[in-house]
């Protein structure tokens, strides 16, 4: 069987919700997570976030894996924050503390010495948007919704988001995307360059598999070096801007207009904000 059979047999045998974990087909030097709950948008809960985190540290400590991918099954990438029982009821802890040792996965994953290529299968909003771009080389469905919605829910934004994207895409295009929470379609966000490639949902799996592929072929401490210089060069400091970002997001958090947008977003009606 080759190694594109391997995978897609991987991915065809997830047909039930479970947490997410890291797949390393034997003899291949390629690791895989999924987002495996379609029925719930591959959405975020404290549970599905400390799954993540683990695998995370899984792919950290193999030495045979070379190139990370991260995806979803279904229609959606992941959905972001998991909020069917409304705001007060999230089983992700919204307190300051709470929401800096969450976002410990963001510092994971940007610090993880391999490369991490998103195969953005579908929806990708809020925190799974956050997710995404988490990715060093990314690779959307041209028809998917991408985007920042925290405004829209009357938050700040989270998982990294605040930090990551004016350096990818500038700050006046990170202005608009944040502060408008509008969303936007793969094809869009490859030209203003959030993705690498967008293409038919068909084809970003396959297209993630190769970029994979080539990496994992190339002299595995260069790449590491390579991508630790790129990031260097990028001036970043993730440790105090998380620590900020999940200052705020825990202030906005417990407000009236969050509550509101939450509640607006779960019952599909347009939110009434009054600033308080």
């Amino acid at each position: 069987m080759s190694d594109k059979a391997v995978w897609y047999a991987r991915l065809s045998d997830k047909t039930v919700d479970a947490m997410p974990c890291l797949d390393r087909p034997q003899h291949t030097l390629i690791g895989q997570i999924v987002f495996n709950r379609p029925a719930n948008r591959n959405s975020l809960t404290a549970e599905v976030l400390e799954a993540l985190k683990v695998a995370i540290a899984e792919a950290k400590n193999d030495r045979n894996i070379r190139c990370l991918i991260i995806t979803g099954t279904g229609k959606n990438f992941c959905a972001g924050g998991d909020f069917k029982g409304g705001a007060e009821n999230s089983s992700i802890p919204f307190t300051q503390q709470g929401l800096i040792d969450t976002y410990s996965i963001c510092m994971e994953l940007l610090t993880l010495k391999v490369p991490v290529i998103g195969a953005l299968n579908g929806h990708a909003i809020g925190g799974g948007f956050g997710v995404a771009l988490l990715s060093d080389i990314r690779v959307a469905n041209n028809d998917a919704l991408y985007g920042a919605n925290f405004a829209r829910l009357g938050m700040h934004s989270g998982m990294s988001l605040s930090y990551i994207l004016p350096r990818l895409i500038g700050l006046a295009k990170a202005n608009e995307l944040m502060l408008t929470g509008r969303r936007f379609n793969g094809s869009e966000g490859a030209r203003i360059g959030l993705f690498n490639y967008a293409l038919p949902p068909e084809q970003v799996w396959p297209k993630a598999l190769e970029l994979a592929q080539e990496i994992a072929a190339c002299a595995p401490s260069a790449v590491q070096l390579m991508k630790q210089s790129m990031i260097n060069n990028l001036d970043w400091d993730p440790h105090s801007r998380l620590a900020e970002e999940a200052r705020q997001q825990s202030a906005s958090f417990d407000s009236n207009d969050a509550r509101e947008g939450i509640a607006a977003m779960m019952e599909k009606r347009e939110p009434i904000f009054n600033g308080t």
